[in-house]
């Protein structure tokens, strides 16, 4: 079956349901279990009880709709549970990134008041009792690792309580820039519009594998590694860590990855140096593969010529790109890069070597994708084409402005932030710098002095300096 319906009244429980109605043995997501040292998955059916199990558990708590918890731990089929089933009782969520400092978790918790925190094991148990004193709201801390305690042993799933479309559905906090992080509030209809408008460009199947490694607390992974792959009925497989990554590639061998700039930086420094032992003849070869896989990928765009060259690639495709991308899985089709700007030569050779890197552009502000490229229109040097559903306008100094239904609703608690960059008319001001040309987005510079890193994060310069 295809996609599932969003209509405009849809919460992201309510999508969840139809998910797991619609496909219920189908694979849901794939997860490593230590134990038995193995891959296991959960279909649609598995993970709706998984839901409702959670579900429970929160109800006893006696929470109300729209009180907020919170979650801080990896991805995991938990987080998902844990996160459908706040949904489901019309609660507010709370992402919390894993390995954030105390002081900053405390901010995060203290100001949207949280009531239930889901912590990954004893390592955040212990920086919350670090800061205890400071977040008087919290209730319950329950671990991942001690959740049969607090679950219930089976539970019915039941209708989700119903909230409007409109409604606030997270309290995403931004990388604190300059003073305290900003609590983005975002609706369910943010981010589902984001996923549907996602849908639209871009054609996702059930039997796509997403690997999912960008933390879940950050938007671009929630979006599309997450609600997008739920709406599509996609198979999601959660990466153990960043230093297996490597290895889980290999074993999961995905369709689709979404990723930062610093995943394909550190693939490129490790073909780099394993390029500097090579013979000269094997860094020639490695060097006419990329040249003229590049040629072609202009003349399949209708940007470059076609050359004699390309009588070549077969052969230079199979001695050189093959062994690149079977080092990825063999089977990557799209990949998504985003959180900051991807250095051009590092995309040119490896799209060069048939790697299908799309660049987008986005902020958590817009839950968060405001443009991207597609496979058939890729211009690596622009942050693509504005999604569906998606205005853009130029304000003073070129600042990019950008208007849609993923826009947030402001920020938590702070009139006077979002007035700043959210005016009257639902003008978002993004402060970056854009020009467009022949329906290609390019970003020209920074209004206010941040940098954004390769990993996504965002440092004002004083936090560089050594």
């Amino acid at each position: 079956m295809a996609a599932i319906p969003v209509t405009s009244t849809d919460s992201i429980a309510d999508c969840f349901a139809k998910r797991v109605a619609a496909t219920p043995d189908a694979t849901a997501y794939r997860f490593y279990d230590p134990h038995s040292t193995a891959w296991k998955e959960h279909t649609w059916r598995q993970a709706g009880e998984g839901v409702a199990r959670m579900r429970a558990a929160l109800e006893r708590e006696g929470l109300v709709v729209g009180e907020r918890v919170a979650i801080m731990a990896k991805n995991c089929p938990e987080w998902v549970f844990f996160d459908q089933a706040a949904h489901a009782l019309g609660l507010v969520v709370v992402p919390i990134f894993v390995d954030d400092r105390p002081d900053n978790v405390a901010y995060c918790l203290n100001e949207s008041n949280v009531r239930v925190v889901l912590v990954d094991g004893p390592e955040q148990i212990a920086k919350l009792k670090e800061v205890a004193d400071r977040i008087p709201e919290v209730k319950r801390i329950v671990s991942i690792g001690a959740l049969g305690e607090w679950l219930p042993a089976s539970a019915e799933p039941r209708p989700v309580v119903k909230v409007d479309g409109n409604a606030l559905a997270t309290i995403v906090y931004t990388s604190g820039t300059t003073g305290k992080p900003k609590g983005v509030m975002l609706t369910h209809q943010n981010m589902l519009q984001n996923a549907a408008a996602g849908l639209a460009v871009y054609d996702i199947f059930p039997d796509d594998v997403f690997l999912s490694f960008l933390p879940l607390s950050h938007m671009l992974e929630r979006t599309v590694g997450y609600y997008l792959t739920m709406i599509a009925g996609s198979i999601v497989a959660f990466a153990r860590s960043i230093p297996q990554l490597g290895e889980d590639f290999k074993m999961v061998r995905p369709t689709i990855i979404v990723s930062v700039p610093r995943i394909f930086e550190k693939l490129h420094a490790q073909v780099q140096s394993t390029l500097q032992s090579a013979t000269p003849t094997k860094r020639r070869l490695f060097e006419l593969a990329s040249t003229v896989g590049w040629d072609v990928f202009l003349w399949k765009q209708k940007r470059g010529p076609w050359k004699p060259s390309f009588l070549l690639w077969p052969v230079l495709r199979k001695l050189v790109a093959a062994k690149l991308l079977e080092r990825l899985g063999g089977r990557l089709r799209i990949c998504i890069s985003g959180g900051a700007a991807l250095n051009p030569q590092i995309a040119r050779t490896f799209i060069g070597l048939g790697l299908p890197i799309c660049q987008g552009y986005g902020l958590t502000e817009a839950s968060p994708i405001v443009s991207v490229n597609l496979l058939d229109r890729n211009d690596p040097a622009s942050i693509g084409m504005p999604l569906p559903g998606i205005e853009i306008a130029f304000g003073e100094k070129d600042v990019l402005l950008v208007r849609g239904p993923s826009i947030m609703l402001g920020y938590w608690k702070n009139p006077e932030a979002t007035a700043k960059v959210l005016n009257a008319d639902g003008w978002l001001d993004t402060g970056d710098q854009a020009r467009l040309k022949d329906g290609f987005l390019y970003i020209t510079g920074r209004i206010k002095e941040i940098i954004v890193l390769g990993n996504g994060e965002k440092v004002p310069p004083v936090d560089m300096e050594l």
